[in-house]
C-alpha cells in the first residue's frame, strides 16, 4: 500500500527568497509558482519522485525538519565543504559544535545537519549496511566503523 514519502511542505518567510535558497543554492527544480496563493513547488531529485511545498507565512513561522536521501560518500566526503561553500553552517545532531556526521545505530543511518533561512533543520542522510545497534546510540562515523571490525 504505502510505498514512501511523495511530498512535504514548509512555511516560509519571504517565498522569493526561499526558492532561491532551495534552487540555487540546495540544487532542487522549481515545479510551480503560484504568487496568488503563495506557495511554491519543488522537485526532489531526478523524475518527479519527490517534492517540496514552500508556503509563505508572515506571522506565526513554524520550524519544521526534513530529511534529503544522500549518498554516503556524499556525506562522508562532500557535505561538509558543500554547505560551508553555500554560508550554510553544517553541525551533527548533538549540537556539539562539530561539523563531521554521526550515526544513529538504531537505523543505522549517517546524517548531517545544517539550517535553511528561516531556521527550518534540514539533513542529508544515508542509509548504512549493516543491522540495527539501538543500544549504541548516536555514534561518531569512525566509532560505527571501529565496532564493525
Amino acid at each position: 500500500m504505502i510505498k514512501g514519502l511523495y511530498e512535504t511542505h514548509l512555511q516560509v518567510s519571504d517565498l522569493e527568497k526561499s526558492v532561491e535558497f532551495y534552487t540555487e543554492v540546495l540544487g532542487l527544480t522549481l515545479a510551480h509558482y503560484d504568487e496568488n496563493r503563495p506557495i511554491a513547488f519543488l522537485w526532489i531529485g531526478d523524475d518527479k519522485k519527490a517534492m517540496l511545498g514552500l508556503w509563505e507565512q508572515k506571522e506565526n513561522l513554524q520550524k519544521r525538519h526534513f530529511a534529503f536521501t544522500c549518498d554516503k560518500e556524499f556525506i562522508l566526503n562532500s557535505a561538509e565543504s558543500f554547505l560551508n561553500d553555500r554560508r550554510l553552517k553544517p553541525y551533527n545532531f548533538l549540537k556539539n559544535k562539530s561539523e563531521k556526521p554521526m550515526v544513529f545505530s538504531w537505523m543505522p543511518a549517517l546524517a548531517i545537519y545544517f539550517d535553511d533561512r528561516d531556521g527550518n533543520q534540514l539533513e542529508f542522510i544515508s542509509i548504512l549496511e549493516g543491522d540495527s545497534q539501538p543500544e549504541l546510540g548516536v555514534i561518531s562515523y569512525e566509532e560505527w566503523l571501529d565496532l564493525k571490525k
